[in-house]
């Protein structure tokens, strides 16, 4: 059971009034399909996450609507679910909402895409209020860490892929 209503609004980048919305794009750089893919497999098994250091517990190794996670990160555990996975041509990516336990309540989306010219962006893309007292009493410094961790999560895919194209043959 999600914490919040509008359960999938990060799948189309519409995000609901009423909450605090976090964008964040950056580019992993240009390529013809080798770094997609590579970023790609990292969201959607949870590589990217692992690389920032999280602690995931997950039902199934890729992302998919129902699977259940925790993400770890020091001492918080915070319970979340799949709602939505994008696999196509030039876009994947998955979203994820708040479960009760979790110290916020919305969706956060982690998507990679390859644009017309053959560059490849990763975003986050969020919409979240505090749901229990530990996040309102962190106001901006919570809403600090959330941006911190976009932005954690963009270093990590890009080495991911950087050392995922040292090893290939």
């Amino acid at each position: 059971m999600f914490t919040y209503a509008e359960v999938g609004a990060t799948l189309h980048g519409s995000l609901p009034a009423g909450y605090r919305h976090l964008r964040y794009r950056t580019l992993l750089g240009r390529d013809a399909g080798a770094l997609f893919d590579c970023a790609a497999e990292a969201i959607l098994t949870f590589r990217m996450h692992r690389g920032t250091g999280a602690k995931i517990r997950a039902d199934a190794v890729r992302a998919a609507p129902g699977v259940r996670l925790t993400v770890g990160a020091g001492p918080l555990r915070v319970p979340c679910e799949v709602v939505w996975t994008a696999e196509e041509p030039g876009r994947a990516g998955f979203g994820y909402g708040t479960l009760p336990g979790h110290q916020a309540r919305g969706e956060e989306a982690f998507t990679v895409e390859r644009d017309a010219a053959g560059d490849v962006w990763f975003s986050v893309t969020a919409f979240s209020l505090p749901a229990r007292p530990l996040m309102r009493l962190g106001g901006p410094v919570a809403v600090l860490a959330q941006h911190l961790y976009a932005r954690v999560c963009g270093r990590a895919l890009k080495k991911v892929c950087a050392r995922s194209r040292t090893v290939d043959p």
